[in-house]
């Protein structure tokens, strides 16, 4: 309940994220030149992760072509390394550009990867608009950092 009683800030979630350490506070997973990856605080399943440019933009086309690719490369390895800890049967990657594409954070593009199996949107979404996730965020966050620890 933090989040809903917590400070609201006009800060970049993702900007303000950079800030402190990498660890399972902050989520950030793995960082590399342009780019970064992070664990979806809020996830639809275990292992929902996004990769997110440095450069605080609304949308790709206002990118480097070097953020981009990063963006793109970092996206395949983390689709690796999911497969590897998860065994996913399928994934959606998607990047949200604009408010009536439903991007929540507007002004600092990012791609989405979420893990799908079968089934695994139940009654608990649909009726009570309520996630079950079996795996704490600090545990996702140990396994898939060890996984770009390995890779």
């Amino acid at each position: 309940m933090e989040y809903i009683v917590g400070k609201s800030t006009e800060d970049c979630v993702f900007c303000e994220v950079l800030k402190s350490p990498d660890g399972p506070d902050n989520l950030v997973v793995y960082r590399v030149k342009y780019s970064f990856v992070i664990l979806n605080r809020y996830p639809y399943t275990c292992g929902h992760l996004m990769v997110v440019p440095y450069t605080h933009q609304p949308s790709l086309e206002l990118l480097t072509p070097e953020t981009r690719t990063e963006l793109m490369e970092l996206t395949t390895q983390a689709i690796q390394i999911l497969q590897k800890e998860y065994q996913p049967q399928g994934f959606n990657v998607g990047i949200n550009i604009g408010e009536a594409a439903g991007a929540g954070i507007l002004g600092h593009v990012h791609l989405h990867i979420v893990p799908r199996w079968g089934g695994d949107t139940n009654f608990m979404s649909t009726l009570a608009n309520t996630r079950v996730l079996p795996e704490n965020l600090s545990e996702t966050y140990l396994r898939l950092k060890n996984g770009w620890i390995v890779q």
